[in-house]
């Protein structure tokens, strides 16, 4: 059963960002965990190797709700090196599909609204608001500090896309976001390359190159810190062998996956989120499991393969308890959860009274 979101897709970004969280995040009761942490989280002993990734948790109050809620692995939302606005309100709308997403239908126009019922699934375009470095920094350091006893911050970041921009530049932006995230002392960093934000190129983690030139500028900044790789759902079986190449040399641990991109329209067929580029949105939630899993799978036999030690997380479509032991049956290391811990703030607590 739903339950009251901890982030209100009725309201503004900012407005959620000032207010929230709500529901029972700010209930103030704290889930005690007892006993010594066993779960290795990228050298972080952590309860339950479970959380919520980047996306949901806005600023350091929903992180703090989140921790005392048992969600033991925050992903503080994506940053950017300079201040950038959110796209137009609604960013949050809920989509019909019976059954998966699959790259089939989501070649097909979706019919989105504002009511919200199981199996749930959305669609969000934020566009990555960022906050100045001056206000997300401190307040990062906020959300590193109210990690409890077998919890972990992790600082997600991203390069930014400017009018006139080498490819030089871009990589250098990326650089500077690091060595900005950095100085917050998160012990866990991700570089979020799952946004569409190299222009007509697509996501940067399609881009196999410059997938290559970032991990690697970025492992020059932040030196010995635990680097995760954020990227989509693959197609094509070589970019991940690539992927997971590069992921070897420079990061600890590849996430996957984020969304999967499809046409959004109202039941009249008009565009339902309003604005340029915006006719076309992610899609997260129950519908794009199998997606994620699939990527679990593939990328436990790469990695094998390839003789790494790279470390998988798997997100997408974590809704009910029994989709954590899926994804960890599936290969994966530790397991997130967006859409799902959105409406059930007690998840966390669920999984680990089932295990």
């Amino acid at each position: 059963m739903l339950q009251v979101p901890f982030y209100d897709p009725n309201i503004s970004y900012e407005d959620n960002y000032e207010r929230g969280p709500f529901g029972a995040f700010t209930d103030g009761k704290v889930f005690e965990q007892t006993g010594e942490p066993q779960e290795d989280f990228l050298g972080q002993k952590v309860y339950l190797p479970f959380g919520i990734p980047a996306g949901p948790l806005v600023n350091s109050s929903f992180c703090k709700a989140a921790f005392e809620k048992g969600f033991d692995i925050c992903v503080y939302k994506t940053v950017r090196s300079f201040v950038f606005p959110c796209h137009p309100f609604p960013n949050i709308l809920a989509v019909k599909i019976e059954g998966d997403l699959t790259l089939e239908k989501a070649q097909a126009k979706l019919i989105a609204d504002n009511n919200y019922s199981e199996p749930l699934s959305i669609t969000n375009s934020f566009g990555v608001p960022s906050k100045d470095p001056s206000v997300w920094q401190e307040d990062a350091k906020k959300a590193v500090s109210y990690a409890g006893k077998g919890q972990v911050l992790v600082l997600s970041f991203m390069g930014t896309v400017r009018e006139g921009q080498t490819p030089e530049d871009f990589v250098a932006d990326f650089a500077l976001a690091a060595r900005l995230a950095k100085k917050t002392g998160a012990k866990v960093l991700e570089a979020n390359l799952s946004c569409p934000n190299i222009g007509n190129e697509g996501l940067v983690c399609y881009n196999p190159d410059t997938t290559e030139k970032v991990s690697q500028a970025i492992r020059k900044e932040i030196g010995g810190i635990p680097l995760i790789l954020k990227v989509g759902y693959y197609q094509n079986n070589e970019d991940l062998d690539k992927l997971v190449e590069v992921a070897g040399k420079y990061a600890q641990a590849i996430a996957s996956i984020n969304t999967i991109a499809a046409e959004v329209v109202d039941k009249d067929g008009n565009q339902a989120l309003p604005g340029k580029n915006r006719l076309k949105s992610g899609v997260c939630g129950a519908s794009i499991k199998w997606a994620g899993l699939e990527m679990v799978r593939r990328l436990k036999s790469k990695i094998k393969n390839q003789k790494s030690k790279l470390r998988i997380i798997g997100v997408g479509g974590v809704t009910k308890p029994e989709d954590y032991a899926e994804y960890i049956d599936a290969g994966a290391d530790a397991v997130m959860s967006a859409t799902g811990a959105m409406w059930n703030p007690f998840l966390a607590q669920e999984i680990k009274s089932n295990i």
